[in-house]
């Protein structure tokens, strides 16, 4: 296994593609409000750190990419006549967020490592959707989608080796990764990505 890989410590259950099929309406709406406020992000991470070429160019194109994706949900939604509602608090997002270290030395480096989990959480389920659905092009959306969140998480970890030691890139992602086994498996399901 390379540095830039690492498995997740729990499995999302199979339950959880039942009930975000169940309501997929509202799971479209929060996919499309998750693709937004990753593009977001990312250009706000293109304004915080203007001393790291390498990160402004990653961000910019992950932030093009989201936006991408956006588009394309937002397609599916109007042609299924939906609109985006007012934003709510993601519970896992809030969670993870929480973890991340306030201190200058290691900001950088916790968002980064939590960025990926949550880019690696939405490849496994995207994934999952996507083996789950049965209208092709949908399928093929999903799977195509799962592919680029494993991209993007590779991306996250890439830049925390190139700012950071690897010995502490792998010590705090060993944390983080337990902590956030510890969020999913205590939260419900949702008709929601996370």
């Amino acid at each position: 296994m390379s540095d830039t890989e690492y498995e997740l410590r729990a499995k999302t259950a199979p339950e959880w593609v039942d009930v975000a099929k169940s309501d997929f309406n509202a799971f479209l709406k929060d996919h499309a409000a998750c693709e937004r406020k990753a593009a977001a992000l990312a250009m706000s991470m293109v304004q915080h750190y203007p001393d790291k070429p390498d990160l402004i160019r990653g961000m910019i194109d992950l932030a093009m990419e989201e936006m991408a994706h956006f588009r394309e949900v937002m397609k599916i939604m109007l042609d299924r006549g939906l609109q985006q509602e007012d934003d709510e608090k993601d519970p896992y997002i809030r969670q993870l967020l929480r973890l991340i270290r306030k201190d200058g030395e290691v900001y950088l480096l916790d968002r980064l490592l939590v960025f990926s989990i949550v880019e690696k959480r939405g490849h496994e389920r995207f994934s999952m959707m996507g083996e789950a659905l049965e209208e092709p092009k949908m399928k093929d959306f999903y799977l195509r989608l799962a592919k680029a969140e494993y991209r993007h998480y590779t991306l996250f970890v890439e830049l925390a080796h190139q700012y950071y030691d690897s010995v502490e890139v792998k010590a705090r992602l060993d944390e983080l990764l337990d902590a956030e086994a510890d969020i999913v498996s205590n939260l419900p399901f949702r008709a929601a990505v996370h």
